[in-house]
């Protein structure tokens, strides 16, 4: 029995690693995230059984059930794959369910995807490092968990591109504590919603902007002087407007 951690990526099913297409096509049955695409769950075997865990607000699965649920599967079946948005490793929970798994004896793989960390500013022409404006990138989330929380005054560094995910619903706190921090008002920002779908679109604002912007979920916030570049953004996707 083997349970495949998969990476999704950031929605676009052209954009899945071929071992993850190919995966899909075998596996006996899928447990998958709420916002797997319809084009990416297209590529499933049909005669999977499928399992719908995603979170959403007032309807969560716990981490715990769905580890629990992937413990029973995988001694039912010997193919299971599990499959997350964007890297399973990057905010995905995936190391707590390779744990899970691993303490009941249970074979697992993980398979890497594209993180939409890196792909929805891509996608929206930014990148997140650039010569001369950028010596690093910096990635976190903008939701709590059990109490805890990212210090973003202490990320408050105009040399390095701050990209945030989950981070819609707080948006206008970070941008206050950023600001605390020592970044200027005017930082650039911009909030790639939907990445490599048909819905994406990019806003572009100033820092002290951010916390009035009309965005929705999900999206990714890029802040640095980056998200003021406009590079090859894939216009088949993305509609960029200014804030207003």
């Amino acid at each position: 029995m083997t349970v495949y951690l998969v990476g999704a990526g950031p929605g676009d099913a052209d954009l899945l690693t071929v071992r993850a297409a190919q995966l899909l096509a075998e596996a006996e049955v899928v447990v998958h995230d709420r916002l797997i695409s319809r084009e990416v769950l297209a590529l499933v075997n049909k005669r999977a059984a499928r399992y719908d865990v995603g979170k959403a607000p007032g309807l969560a699965h716990s981490q715990e059930g769905i580890n629990e649920l992937l413990v029973a599967l995988a001694r039912d079946f010997e193919f299971v794959v599990r499959l997350k948005g964007g890297d399973p490793f990057v905010f995905g929970r995936g190391g707590e369910e390779v744990e899970a798994l691993e303490a009941h004896g249970i074979d697992v793989r993980v398979v890497p995807g594209v993180t939409s960390a890196f792909a929805g500013p891509l996608l929206a022409g930014i990148p997140v490092t650039h010569r001369g404006v950028s010596h690093g990138v910096t990635v976190v989330t903008g939701s709590s968990v059990k109490g805890s929380r990212v210090d973003f005054a202490c990320l408050a560094n105009a040399d390095v591109t701050l990209v945030v995910l989950m981070g819609v619903e707080r948006r206008a706190e970070i941008a206050a504590e950023l600001i605390e921090g020592g970044l200027a008002p005017s930082t650039p920002v911009g909030v790639v919603e939907w990445a490599s779908t048909d819905q994406q679109r990019c806003l572009r604002c100033r820092l002290d902007e951010l916390g009035a912007s009309h965005v929705r979920a999900p999206a990714v916030l890029v802040i640095g002087e980056v998200a003021a570049l406009d590079l090859g953004s894939v216009k088949t996707f993305a509609a960029t407007w200014a804030f207003a």
